[in-house]
């Protein structure tokens, strides 16, 4: 039965994850009560507390984790080779939980906490929020109306400069723990192909390390062949100088193109949470193209769809409160981090 009282949270971890893609969703959803932060950094406890005045700021995962039956959900902003020990401990102290990708660094470890997740009858959703990106959303609406004909080739490109490595889990963590571009950025792009055009099989897969110290890849390439018949190329880069389209999906009708980055992110890292003027809104100067080169009708601007990751988190709470489905299905996180060992047994033998 749907109650009214507040989803009690903790949020395991306040870097970047935390304080930009998990905070501001919960303390902008009158469902949720922020309760609990932990933080390691003065710095960032500082911050905390000044951003989510009505929390606790505790200085450890454990200390956090202790308290997880006084909690309805748990999110773990925390490195992959964290999660499933975190994610264990939350559900088996009674609380539901949210993952962030990568969700967990093999198929084994997904299956442990997806089967404890069902046994104590608790939500346990991976934060795939790039399914609301407003880009993806617009490539998903026009193949759903047609617009493009039958895809036969999605491409599909997320890099970054990155510069020099630093002392942060993402440079500093292996490819056995979680670490690397395909499980980082590649994460987002394996699910979002996954979504448009069913179960895939890596057709090739080139792994790279480039940049001078780095323990895992850091500019990669991942090739799938679709059950639908569709190819997606997947790059990803923390050393991409220049980057390509993020999206380019050609069809037997027309094509579409489309440049830079979804804009919630810039967003949320100036402290405009959802409700600001323009939150999720793409310049129209950003808009992708539909057409066909040197056609009479020409390339033509198509609105993007508006950005929406509040959506995740009001997903998140009708599964608590209402028994809905999780918004996004672990098992189908548990296919893409089965995707991504496939691309590396793949990568490392050639």
């Amino acid at each position: 039965m749907p109650t009214t009282k507040p989803i009690r949270t903790g949020i395991v971890g306040f870097g970047l994850s935390g304080r930009v893609f998990h905070a501001p969703f919960i303390a902008t959803n009158p469902a949720f009560r922020l309760d609990l932060i932990s933080t390691s950094s003065p710095e960032r406890a500082a911050e905390a507390s000044a951003q989510h005045p009505g929390a606790t700021i505790v200085g450890s995962p454990d200390e956090l984790l202790a308290r997880a039956g006084d909690l309805d959900l748990v999110v773990l902003a925390s490195p992959a080779h964290t999660h499933l020990e975190q994610g264990l401990a939350a559900l088996e102290a009674g609380a539901g939980i949210v993952i962030d990708k990568p969700f967990v660094p093999t198929v084994v470890d997904a299956k442990k906490l997806i089967a404890k997740a069902e046994e104590v009858g608790k939500v346990l959703a991976v934060f795939q929020n790039r399914r609301w990106d407003g880009d993806f959303l617009t490539v998903k609406k026009l193949i759903a109306d047609g617009r493009l004909g039958n895809v036969h080739r999605f491409e599909s490109t997320f890099e970054r400069w990155g510069g020099a490595n630093r002392d942060r889990w993402q440079d500093t963590t292996t490819i056995e723990q979680g670490a690397g571009i395909s499980y980082d950025l590649g994460s987002h792009l394996i699910d979002q192909a996954l979504q448009l055009f069913g179960p895939a099989t890596v057709e090739a897969a080139e792994l790279l390390i480039v940049r001078e110290g780095s323990v895992s890849d850091d500019d990669s390439f991942i090739s799938l062949l679709h059950s639908s018949g569709v190819r997606s190329h997947l790059t990803m880069s923390r050393a991409a100088a220049q980057s390509g389209p993020r999206f380019r999906v050609l069809g037997s009708e027309s094509g579409y193109t489309v440049y830079g980055l979804d804009g919630q992110e810039p967003m949320l890292k100036l402290a405009q949470w959802p409700g600001s003027e323009g939150y999720g809104v793409t310049p129209q100067a950003d808009w992708g193209l539909l057409g066909i080169d040197g056609s009479e009708a020409g390339l033509v601007p198509v609105p993007t769809e508006a950005g929406d990751y509040p959506a995740f988190y009001a997903g998140v709470a009708a599964s608590i409160l209402d028994g809905a489905p999780a918004p996004v299905d672990p098992k189908d996180a548990l296919e893409v981090v089965r995707i991504i060992e496939r691309a590396h047994a793949l990568s490392a033998a050639v």
